[in-house]
């Protein structure tokens, strides 16, 4: 397409006419890989003589088309903007940059962002040269030099050390060009913004080649002097006058306020990153020396004549009060500078930080006009890294935690007498605004003021005195701030229970407050209130209002705080909340929906929805735990949530994924049976698993077990669609793939651990019924098993293979002799299981669990003929398995008595560094000691935490600990051996080798040495305890349930 009718299709793009619009967009889309369609969409967005809007349209397509099509994702996919496009785009851009207006030249900056990401050095090595010739040029020459070397400089920003090699270079060829240009634009008198534009982007390059390191060049005293000497220029000067914008949003963008706060921000880098004494690098240290003698007290001399301007109520911007404070605080735990600071430091404390955290006109305003905005803006962590007031609590937080000798004294002092103050004055000349202050002062330094006497006892009264009060006040801020400092406070030891119960009811009335943000600080501050409350008859009358309110509130705004509180409301009244659950999840899920619309509405990348959608779904989970033993409940639960599952098992859930996971997994342990419904899940999360979501596979590991293990008949009979077919589908494709890039990606064994255990959930659920797979899975595992190198990945395959035996012992052996793997298996199996540490522990095989499908799997080869297992074969095997059951028989001891002393624990998960008594925190699930529903739920508990709570260890691989094998995984999920105890077992297992061959038995009896003999009939005596034990254990749990 020529370039006149391009810009014809780009005009049609813009056609109020739907069709012609589409018609154009179609257009656009089938020459967008055509050669020079690129090339003429740089020349029309470059073209002074064609039309704004069409040029805007060409340098959205331009930026849109590099930013996806500049350089393949992946490597070998081919490349669709050919070679000399390229080379005549990045000739041409360079010159065009500074010629066309700033709504273009945002879109191309853009542009070379992406380009200079994938180009430089290797296929732009001229960029560099073109740059520092043009800043020797005039001013629209060095304009774009330095618009350029700003977005070449910020690649670098974050890069490591040894990836910053290209940074010295070009501060090598651009600062003495960069210092010139600087040097000469502060000293014109009376310059005008556009001076300001250019010094700013002088500014952005030095931050960013300054960020992470120090550039070698920097390191040279005279060098870095000159730097200095302007920034400090800059800093002290003052913004001139005239051609500021009255608008207060207009200016602060202004660009002499830009300039000043670049250079205060960095400053305070080179002061908190790099003027640090305590660096160890020799050539840093000295550079901190030099820093803190020559240049950190005049900054914070020039800081503090700053500050001043807003105390006698002239104009800063509030990011660049943000960032002089952040200075002054890193100053308060360095001698030198908070000994400069001392002498001011009683009129910088009470004259301009305590009044930046009073209520103000602009709180006035906001609160007035959009309390929406005031509460998002209160709550938002992004927000408090640029706000004054939070800069103002961190100085005053920091002073008395660092320097609080004297200080936390005359500061109290201080906050005492605006209370008295207060007190004493007529209602129409209360200081309410500095009430306000005080009162979040207080709250601020609550720590602090509970552990320090005289303070820590005087805190009630404190609260009775000057917070209650304000409970009742005529302006809304203060009703907040009583809420929040009372919530601050939840925890203390009140002497008077009545004071907890007023501050309890005040802010429960707080809730249904008329002004927004009043009830907003209420929830927050009711979440202490409910984790301190010892009685909950103290809350339990009102729960119904209380949800009710919480809902309204929830409908209004969206803020994580709000879930938060619930989700402490639920956890402590447990089962007392079945009859809200249901209202609850259908309350919940509507947020959920409102905060995913909203957030994929929004363009901000921090916005508070995506976050509070987190919270709903966290909430949802912690409600289905609370009800996990009304299992009817998850029926009628089930069609409010089922949407949700089956829209964020997709990849639009990604932000979500594990949350939802979640709650898949406790719907199917929970539910009385897996519906329909729910089965139709099962192909999204295999398709998530095999797409994009193998970073969640020990997640996803738990619903599929439950999917396996509860609804099994569904498992093996459905082929619309095949569950058996697809998870064999998924794991064999997961595990070539696997082999493939082994070599391209930096892959652990640890991304390959739920493979097997999935494999083990097949064969321990399906006994008998699926004997077409246990070949191809062998062959699997086998597979993987000759390339695994850690001892923990080794373990797991080797219990795939004693599952397998278990499953089938003479099939599973067969298939071993035909693969010729028969006596590589047992001499690594038998290898491992001698294998101890240096302490004297077992290495390998360390959960109960490890051990018991061990010896059921070494077990089940006693059975089979000798033309398959030769005597000796089996003595060996049996001498193993002797072995292996007194050690079991040891462990689950331990962890019986670990239990009796910490019954309340939930979770018991350690690694072997914690582990210091034979991993006895490890309790089956589904021990056959375990009964009663107590029991079961502590086990559901542990299963469908088990997404959240399994977090793979990561250790030195030569350590002898062996840090990656933890205890943490599925030594808590239920399966069908938990009801096979292994000495009886054993026991049977002999006997029916004794009836079907005797000499056979006898041969094995004669070859065993006194040791194993002995430990036979030990192993023999304890079976028939156990069958004592099981036997008690049935009989007790029929008496209970009848």
């Amino acid at each position: 397409m020529d370039l006149p009718s391009l810009a014809a299709v780009l005009q049609a793009a813009l056609s109020q006419n739907i069709e012609e619009r589409k018609a154009a967009e179609e257009s656009l889309n089938q020459v967008q890989y055509t050669p020079q369609h690129l090339v003429r969409l740089l020349q029309i967005v470059v073209s002074s003589n064609l039309d704004i809007a069409v040029r805007q349209v060409a340098s959205i397509n331009f930026k849109n088309f590099v930013a996806k099509n500049w350089s393949p994702n992946e490597s070998g996919e081919p490349q669709k903007v050919s070679a000399s496009d390229k080379d005549i785009v990045r000739e041409n851009i360079l010159t065009h940059v500074t010629q066309i207006p700033p709504l273009l030249r945002s879109q191309i900056g853009e542009c070379l962002k992406t380009i200079i990401q994938a180009d430089y050095p290797e296929q732009w090595p001229g960029l560099l040269h073109w740059i520092t010739c043009n800043l020797q040029m005039h001013d629209e020459q060095v304009y774009g030099a330095l618009y350029v070397l700003r977005i070449l400089s910020r690649k670098f920003e974050f890069k490591s050390e040894e990836e910053r090699t290209p940074v010295y270079q070009i501060v090598e060829q651009t600062f003495p060009h960069l210092l010139h240009i600087f040097n000469k634009l502060v000293h014109i008198v009376h310059p005008p913004v556009e001076v300001a534009d250019l010094i700013k982007l002088i500014c952005k390059i030095f931050w960013s080649s300054i960020y992470l390191e120090i550039p070698q060049q920097l390191y040279d005293p005279a060098m870095f002097n000159t730097w200095m000497i302007l920034f400090l220029n800059i800093l002290e000067r003052d913004v001139p006058a005239e051609g500021q914008p009255s608008d207060p949003e207009l200016r602060k963008s202004w660009g002499w306020w830009k300039v000043k706060k670049w250079t205060v921000h960095i400053l305070n880098r080179l002061f908190t990153r790099f003027g640090d004494t305590k660096v160890q690098r020799p050539e840093s240290k000295a550079f901190a020396q030099m820093f803190q003698k020559n240049y950190a007290g005049k900054i914070l001399e020039s800081h503090l004549r700053l500050l001043n301007i807003i105390g006698s109520g002239g104009y800063l911007p509030d990011r660049v009060i943000n960032l002089i404070l952040q200075y002054l605080t890193s100053s308060l735990s360095r001698n030198s500078t908070y000994q400069l600071l001392l002498p001011r430091l009683d009129s910088l404390l009470f004259g301009i930080v305590f009044p930046l955290m009073c209520f103000n006109d602009n709180d006035l305003a906001l609160w007035t006009e959009d309390p929406h905005e005031y509460v998002r803006k209160g709550y938002d962590i992004i927000e408090d890294l640029y706000s004054p007031r939070t800069a103002a609590m961190d100085f005053v937080s920091e002073l008395v935690r660092k320097r609080g000798k004297g200080n936390l004294q005359k500061f109290i002092q201080f906050i005492v007498e605006i209370f008295r103050r207060y007190d004493e004055a007529a209602p129409e000349f209360k200081p309410y605004r500095q009430k306000d202050g005080a009162l979040l002062a207080i709250g601020a330094l609550c720590d602090k003021l509970k552990q320090t006497d005289p303070y820590k006892t005087e805190l009630e009264r404190m609260l009775v005195q000057h917070v209650f009060p304000e409970f009742s006040s005529h302006l809304g801020h203060l009703r907040a701030k009583a809420a929040w400092v009372a919530g601050q406070y939840a925890h203390i030891n009140f002497s008077d229970m009545n004071n907890f119960r007023r501050a309890l009811h005040s802010v429960v009335a707080g809730l249904r407050d008329p002004e927004l943000p009043v009830r907003v600080d209420s929830v927050f501050a009711l979440r202490a209130f409910v984790e301190a409350c010892k009685d909950l008859n103290e809350i339990r009358p009102i729960l119904p209002q209380l949800l009710d309110e919480f809902f309204k509130l929830m409908n209004e705004v969206e803020n994580e705080d709000l879930v938060f509180t619930l989700e402490t409301i639920v956890d402590k009244f447990g089962e007392e909340m079945a009859p809200y659950a249901l209202g609850l999840c259908q309350n919940l899920a509507a947020a959920f929906w409102r905060c995913i619309n909203s957030s994929d509405e929004s363009e901000d990348g921090d916005d508070p929805g995506a976050l509070a959608a987190v919270g709903c779904l966290r909430a949802i989970s912690t409600i289905l735990e609370s009800v996990s033993r009304l299992p009817h409940l998850f029926v009628q639960i089930e069609p409010t949530l089922l949407p949700i599952m089956k829209k964020m098992l997709t990849t639009e859930g990604q932000d979500v994924f594990e949350e939802v996971l979640e709650i898949v997994s406790y719907m199917t342990f929970f539910s009385p049976t897996i519906s329909l419904e729910m089965w139709s899940l099962w192909p999204l999360i295999l398709e998530a698993l095999g797409d994009w979501a193998i970073d969640f596979f020990e997640n996803i590991l738990v619903p599929l077990d439950n999917y396996i293990s509860r609804g099994t008949a569904q498992f093996l009979s459905c082929k619309q669609p095949d569950y058996q077919q697809s998870l064999w589908n998924t794991l064999s494709t997961f595990f070539v793939i696997y082999f493939q890039i082994m070599s391209d990606r930096n892959i652990e064994d640890s991304d390959i651990e739920p493979a097997p255990k999935l494999i083990e959930v097949v064969f321990e659920n399906c006994k008998g019924q699926v004997d077409q797979w246990v070949e191809p899975y062998l062959r699997l595992t086998l597979e993987r098993l000759k390339r695994a190198e850690k001892p923990y990945l080794k373990c797991l395959l080797l219990k795939v293979i004693a599952d397998s035996l278990y499953y089938n012992a003479s099939l599973t052996l067969g298939i071993l002799q035909k693969l010729g793997m028969t006596e590589y298996v047992f001499s690594l199996w038998f290898l491992m299981l001698q294998q101890v540490k240096k302490n004297g522990k077992k290495a390998n095989f360390k959960r109960e669990h490890d051990k018991k499908v061990c010896c059921l799997g070494l077990t089940s080869l006693m059975v089979l003929p000798e033309d398959q297992l030769p005597v000796e074969a089996m003595s060996r095997v049996c001498k193993a398995t002797l072995e292996l059951l007194v050690l079991y028989k040891d462990q689950v001891a331990d962890s019986q008595k670990k239990g009796d002393g910490d019954d309340d624990e939930m979770d018991g998960f350690q690694t072997d560094d914690e582990d210091d008594d034979g991993d006895d925190s490890d309790r089956e699930m589904g021990d056959d000691a375990e009964e009663g529903d107590e029991a079961d739920t502590t086990k559901l508990h542990k299963l469908a935490a088990q997404a959240k709570a399994f977090q793979p260890g990561e250790s030195d691989e030569d350590s002898d600990d062996d840090d990656d094998y933890t205890d943490d995984d599925d030594e808590e999920v239920e399966s069908p051996i938990d009801n096979v105890d292994p000495f009886i077992f054993f026991v049977e297992t002999m006997h029916v080798v004794q009836a079907a061959n005797p000499s056979r038995f006898q041969a094995l009896m004669q070859s065993m040495d006194f040791h194993s003999q002995a430990l036979a009939n030990g192993v023999a005596q304890h079976a028939e305890l156990r069958r004592a034990e099981i036997e008690k254990e049935k009989l007790e749990k029929a008496t209970a349930a009848s």
